[in-house]
């Protein structure tokens, strides 16, 4: 599974609303070990490693870190999403600003850690609407 957008899909991103934040779903699917380049240690620590540092990269620009948690059992569906070992939700300020971010420096550095433990990720924006 990919672990990095096409660019047909950061277009159909930037073509949704921009005048709002968008929240951004991340399913993972962790290595059960780490890529050598992360060192000796599971795949989800390697990606827990990323995550410290891109929390910190996100909240400079103003988004947010709202959620994450274990995935422990599939109540409704078909299996897929039994597939996966964490849920994260995270709000970026607008779409541009999330393109702005994923594609820095500062996040291709970051990265390594990312790539390292990562086996699969969905990885789905979305926007506030009302029910």
């Amino acid at each position: 599974m990919a672990l990095y957008p096409t660019a047909e899909q950061i277009q159909a991103l930037l073509a949704g609303p921009d005048d709002r934040p968008v929240v951004m779903l991340n399913l993972l699917k962790f290595k059960p070990r780490a890529d050598a380049s992360a060192g000796a240690m599971t795949g989800q620590e390697a990606y827990e490693r990323y995550a410290r540092a891109m929390r910190e990269v996100v909240e400079s620009q103003g988004g947010r870190f709202l959620w994450a948690g274990q995935v422990d059992s599939l109540v409704i569906g078909d299996g897929v999403a039994a597939d996966f070992d964490v849920v994260g939700i995270v709000e970026y300020p607008s779409r541009k600003k999330f393109v702005e971010i994923a594609t820095s420096d500062r996040v291709r550095e970051i990265g390594v850690d990312r790539a390292a433990g990562l086996e699969s990720q969905w990885l789905i924006a979305t926007s506030t609407r009302d029910i």
